[in-house]
């Protein structure tokens, strides 16, 4: 080759690109902590540990189980080659798909970002492209399982600087159902309305509790409140058949947290019934899955809202794709949910201030990692008592088993 005039004659070799150090996944532990979360850790002979939440209430002994197996494919293994250590969980078992399998999938690939950020000495955020907001807007839940005192809480709620809330809608409802549970649904969202004004968000979850022909009635009944959302109108295998009223609908449609791959999604967010999506990064397969299953719901303009009533560890991963995300709206978050009993939020961290929230909105971790430092000497006293949280049973008063 002949040099331009003027131009340095080019090198006569190629320099040797630098070679990496090789890096080895040495150990996968799961901890089973109250209130109902798994936690998993994962070690590298360079040092270097990672931490994720795969948990799926209720069925978290089990999880744990998967996590054990899928272990088998990753000590051994460099830890930075997360595209493919997931490909290989997910397609490698010929079985695929499922709350256990991807929610064992999801903590596992939490705690591999943590790792590649913290040797990094970057979030996770950072090796996502950037962030392009510095901070989220996130809501408090209020009222508990069967709605009760909502309209205090929310007060309270705002009162602490939320600028939206959460309530779950009605408690057990048949297929037909009287028209005094219809009027309460109506009678509690009102007083909630009326609380907090008319600036303040709330979104009201059905929570799979309500069949397609109750379903009809409670979202034209609710209309008059101006809804952020409401969230599990039906399970998500009856979307189909409410479709034409969910697309008629001047309240927003949420729902998600059921739906574990984007191949689940694909249906939801090409029916054109959707217009929130809440994939849950210790369900959905983590960041990887979510951060993808965000893009493919952009490019239909819905909205991400990453569910999330779980602990420290899945927060912060989700925040890391809210960051990333052009179409993340607002972030749950479990501090003094209901089922926060024996533990809450900020228990297990060294730090956690990480999560403070200010007008209604936490900042975007900016550290290592995930951006959160998890007090493992707790974790390890918290282990040793474990846990065993169980779904509640419902019943109506007929006798037959009730959606919870």
């Amino acid at each position: 080759m002949t040099a331009r005039p003027g131009a340095a004659a080019p090198p006569r070799h190629l320099p040797h690109p630098r070679r990496r150090t090789p890096v080895k996944i040495t150990s996968v532990t799961t901890y089973l902590v109250p209130p109902r979360w798994l936690f998993c850790k994962i070690e590298t002979d360079t040092g270097v540990t990672g931490w994720g939440e795969p948990v799926l209430e209720g069925r978290a002994a089990s999880v744990a189980a998967v996590v054990d197996e899928l272990a088998d494919y990753l000590v051994g293994r460099d830890p930075r080659r997360i595209e493919d250590l997931w490909t290989v969980m997910y397609r490698g078992g010929f079985y695929r798909g499922g709350g256990l399998l991807m929610s064992a999938i999801a903590g596992i690939d939490q705690a591999l970002w943590d790792i590649k950020g913290k040797a990094l000495g970057v979030p996770v955020h950072e090796m996502l492209g950037g962030r392009l907001r510095d901070r989220i807007n996130v809501y408090s839940w209020i009222g508990g399982d069967r709605p009760a005192e909502t309209a205090a809480d929310a007060r309270r709620a705002a009162d602490r600087g939320f600028t939206a809330v959460k309530m779950n809608g009605p408690a057990e409802l048949q297929y037909i159902d009287s028209r005094d549970k219809v009027e309460l649904v109506v009678a509690n969202v009102q007083a909630v309305r009326e609380a907090v004004g008319p600036d303040v968000g709330i979104a009201v979850d059905f929570h799979g509790r309500v069949h397609r022909p109750m379903a009809k009635v409670l979202i034209a009944a609710l209309e008059p409140y101006h809804l952020m959302f409401i969230e599990e109108p039906v399970l998500t295998e009856h979307v189909d058949g409410v479709a034409d009223v969910l697309r008629g609908s001047g309240t927003p449609i949420a729902l998600g947290e059921r739906l574990y791959s984007r191949w689940d999604f694909k249906h939801v967010i090409t029916s054109g019934v959707v217009d929130v999506i809440q994939p849950d990064l210790s369900h959905a397969g983590g960041i990887t899955e979510v951060r993808k299953i965000a893009a493919m719901a952009e490019a239909y303009d819905i909205a991400l809202a990453p569910h999330c009533p779980l602990g420290p560890i899945a927060l912060a991963a989700c925040l890391q794709v809210d960051a990333v995300s052009y179409n993340a709206v607002i972030q749950e978050q479990s501090l003094g949910i209901h089922y926060n009993t024996s533990n809450d939020l900020l228990d297990y961290l060294v730090d956690p201030t990480v999560f403070d929230y200010h007008d209604g909105a936490v900042e975007i971790p900016s550290g290592p990692g995930l951006g959160i430092e998890v007090n493992e000497d707790y974790v390890l006293e918290r282990a040793a008592e474990s846990h065993r949280w169980r779904n509640p049973v419902w019943r109506h008063a007929d006798g037959s088993v009730a959606e919870w």
